[in-house]
C-alpha cells in the first residue's frame, strides 16, 4: 500500500494563488486517496477561505482541512498543520508555489529509497507580475550572482545539500528533532534541516523534483524580502555559527565596506577614490552579467532590470544582517 501523505501549507491572504496550488495538488500522479492537504491559515482577511471552501465543494475526493494560525508566522503555521496531519510522510508546500504533477510521487520515492531524511527539488522561478521589472527579479532570484551557491534555485544535478525548499520528510523525524522553531520568523526551513543534519541525517536535492515559484513582483517587495532573510539569518547563525557559508558573509561585508568607505571618505580624500573604484567595479560586474544574460535569454530589458534587482538583493540582505547585529 502507498504511504499516506500529508501536504502542509502555510497561508495568509493568498486569494490570487491558492486555487492554482490546490489544482496542482489535485493533478498529482500520487493516488488521491492516499493524500490529504492541511492548510494553516493566518486568519486571512481576503477571499482566501471562501476560495478554499469553493474548491473543497467541487473536489470532494481530496481531503482538505483548514486550521487557524492566529500568530500569522510561517513556523507556527507549519506546526499547527503538523499537529493536524495524519500522514506517514509530510510534504511542505507554499501558497505561492505550483508543484509539477509528479512532485509528491518523486518525493515519496526518494524518501522510501533512503536517499535522504529530507528531500526536495528546485524552484522554477517565474515573474510575480507582468512587466520588465518583474521579469528581471525572477531572473535575478535564480542567478548565481544573486543567490550564490543556493543550489535549489539553479542546480542541474542531484546532490546532498544544506537545505531544500518545501522539503518532504517522514513523520518519525519530528520525534527525533522536534517541530519547526517558532522563534525564527524566516529561515525556519534551513534551521529545521540543520537539526536534521546535526542528528546524522542527510538533505537530498533532486532537480527532477520541481515546483514553480513566483518571485516578488516589485523592487520594493524584493528589498523587504531580502532584508527579512538577512535579519533572521543572523539570528539563526547565533545558534549554529558553523553553518555560515561564503555567500552569506559577502553581502554584509559589502554593505559594511560601503558605509565605512563613505564615512572615511569624508575625512580622508584617498578613501573617496577607493570607494569610487569599489562601486565602479561592482557596477561593471553587474552590467557584464546583465548583458550576457540578456543576450542568452534574448531579453534586452534585463540589461537595466537585472543589475537593479541583484544589487537590491545584496544590499537589503547585507543591511538586514548588520541591523540584526546592532539590535
Amino acid at each position: 500500500m502507498p504511504s499516506f501523505v500529508s501536504i502542509i501549507i502555510p497561508c495568509y491572504n493568498e486569494q490570487a494563488t491558492i486555487r492554482n496550488l490546490l489544482e496542482a495538488i489535485y493533478a498529482q500522479t500520487y493516488p488521491r486517496r492516499d493524500m490529504e492537504v492541511v492548510i494553516a491559515d493566518g486568519m486571512s482577511t481576503d477571499n482566501t477561505r471562501s476560495g478554499i471552501a469553493a474548491f473543497i465543494e467541487g473536489h470532494p475526493d481530496l481531503r482538505i482541512t483548514v486550521v487557524d494560525n492566529p500568530l500569522r508566522i510561517i513556523p507556527a503555521a507549519l506546526n499547527h498543520a503538523l499537529k493536524e496531519a495524519r500522514g506517514e510522510i509530510i510534504v511542505r508546500l507554499d501558497a505561492h508555489s505550483i508543484p509539477y504533477p509528479d512532485y509528491v510521487e518523486r518525493c515519496v520515492a526518494a524518501l522510501e529509497a533512503g536517499l535522504g531524511e529530507n528531500v526536495g527539488g528546485i524552484w522554477e522561478i517565474r515573474p510575480g507580475a507582468d512587466g520588465w521589472i518583474a521579469q528581471a527579479i525572477a531572473v535575478a532570484a535564480a542567478h548565481p550572482l544573486g543567490v550564490g551557491d543556493a543550489l535549489y534555485r539553479h542546480a542541474e544535478k542531484a546532490a546532498y545539500v544544506d537545505t531544500v525548499p518545501f522539503g518532504a520528510f517522514k513523520r518519525e523525524q519530528l520525534a527525533l528533532i522536534g517541530f519547526f522553531d517558532e522563534s525564527l520568523l524566516t529561515n525556519e526551513d534551513y534551521e529545521f534541516n540543520t537539526r536534521i543534519r546535526k542528528s546524522g541525517g542527510r538533505i537530498w536535492l533532486d532537480p527532477a523534483i520541481r515546483s514553480v515559484y513566483y518571485a516578488r513582483p516589485t523592487l520594493g517587495s524584493l528589498a523587504r524580502q531580502f532584508w527579512r532573510y538577512g535579519y533572521w539569518k543572523r539570528k539563526m547563525l547565533q545558534r549554529y555559527p558553523e553553518t555560515l557559508r561564503w555567500r552569506q558573509g559577502l553581502p554584509p561585508l559589502f554593505v559594511l565596506s560601503l558605509l565605512g568607505g563613505a564615512v572615511f571618505a569624508i575625512l580622508f580624500p584617498l578613501f573617496r577614490l577607493l570607494l569610487a573604484i569599489e562601486v565602479l567595479l561592482y557596477v561593471i560586474i553587474l552590467f557584464i552579467t546583465a548583458c550576457q544574460t540578456a543576450i542568452r535569454q534574448k531579453k534586452m530589458s534585463l540589461i537595466f532590470g537585472l543589475p537593479a534587482a541583484i544589487a537590491i538583493m545584496h544590499i537589503a540582505w547585507g543591511a538586514g544582517f548588520l541591523w540584526s547585529m546592532i539590535k
